[in-house]
């Protein structure tokens, strides 16, 4: 069996942030998204590859050389040429050969140890199946049915869903159904995994499920994003930074190296503030501040603020701010 991590997107629905950075790259707390997905990827001692694109790939060398995997590279620049998720499966197999393959979506973090997913494999393709407990949202996802831990139905992004259920972007494929991709890329989505789950199901392959629970985030959105953070940043990580007597850290919070927390700020609860930014008279709460970014006598709350931005006397909540924006209102 071969760990395939699929880290080939160009997340453009968390634009502007992620236009040059990979979504996979994104901190969470102190460690990355791929970081998490990794350490337990690697307990499992089998061969673990990233699939990337040539865009992001100068951005992944240095991941595969720290933790010892290998890259697989599909030789596109941009959203529009992309393999997709099957089409990249696809180059896997060509380059590495057909095997049983543990496929993940590289922006996705999950509670469960990957060793209890594979101790329920039996040879079927098996998917990661977790409760949103709620159908709206269910919309959004591949939504599953089962009986016992067989899948009945499976419907991709469904008008109705039939179930709160729904796959979460974890599976094993067996190395017979690995064998069908260019069947299913002949008149498939290229895409996405749940159109090509739906497909097996209706050619009668067999698919059991995988059940968890405590929480699971697609890091598609900037709610989805800033939530993980509030999940896995359970504890205050302080580099070293300079900060005023009358400055305030509410904990848990991550500050990086070169930081500065002057005048009257309150930094925190879940606040991430990246290296060298300068924060004066502020206050930062269940926001991530990439480096650089310099924030004077504003209030920001539940907001994205990417690298070398100015904002100053300002208020802003549910906010996605670009790098290099200037953003004030008059004194």
């Amino acid at each position: 069996m071969k760990v395939l991590i699929m880290a080939g997107g160009y997340a453009t629905r968390l634009w502007p942030i992620t236009k040059d950075n990979p979504k996979a790259l994104l901190p969470v707390g102190e460690r990355r998204i791929i970081d998490y997905i990794l350490e337990k990827a690697l307990k499992l001692e089998l061969p673990v590859y990233i699939s990337t694109n040539r865009f992001f790939e100068s951005h992944f060398r240095p991941v595969a050389e720290k933790y010892g995997v290998e890259l697989i590279v599909e030789d596109t620049l941009h959203e529009e040429e992309k393999l997709g998720t099957i089409g990249a499966m696809k180059k896997a197999v060509e380059e590495l050969g057909l095997d049983d393959y543990l496929v993940i979506a590289g922006d996705n973090l999950f509670s469960f140890s990957l060793q209890d997913f594979l101790a329920r494999y039996s040879g079927e393709t098996l998917i990661a199946v977790y409760d949103v407990g709620d159908l709206e949202l269910a919309k959004r996802y591949g939504v599953v049915v089962l009986e016992g831990d067989r899948v009945v139905a499976f419907e991709e992004k469904p008008a109705q869903p039939r179930s709160t259920l729904i796959s979460t972007g974890v599976y094993v494929f067996p190395e017979r159904v690995m064998g069908l991709l260019d069947d299913y890329l002949s008149n498939g989505n290229r895409d996405s995994p749940g159109y090509f789950v739906q497909w097996l199901l209706e050619r009668g392959e067999p698919i059991k499920a995988y059940r968890f629970s405590e929480y699971w985030y697609d890091i598609g959105s900037a709610d989805s994003y800033l939530e993980a953070l509030k999940t896995l940043l359970r504890e205050s990580h302080i580099e070293e930074i300079q900060i005023s007597p009358y400055s305030k850290i509410i904990p848990p919070v991550v500050i990086k190296r070169g930081a500065k927390i002057l005048g009257r700020s309150i930094i925190g609860p879940f606040a991430y503030i990246g290296e060298e930014c300068v924060i004066e008279n502020s206050d930062v709460s269940d926001s991530i501040i990439f480096r650089k970014t310099i924030i004077r006598n504003s209030t920001i709350w539940r907001s994205i603020i990417d690298e070398k931005c100015e904002i100053r006397n300002l208020e802003l909540r549910k906010s996605l701010v670009g790098g290099h924006a200037k953003i004030q209102r008059g004194e």
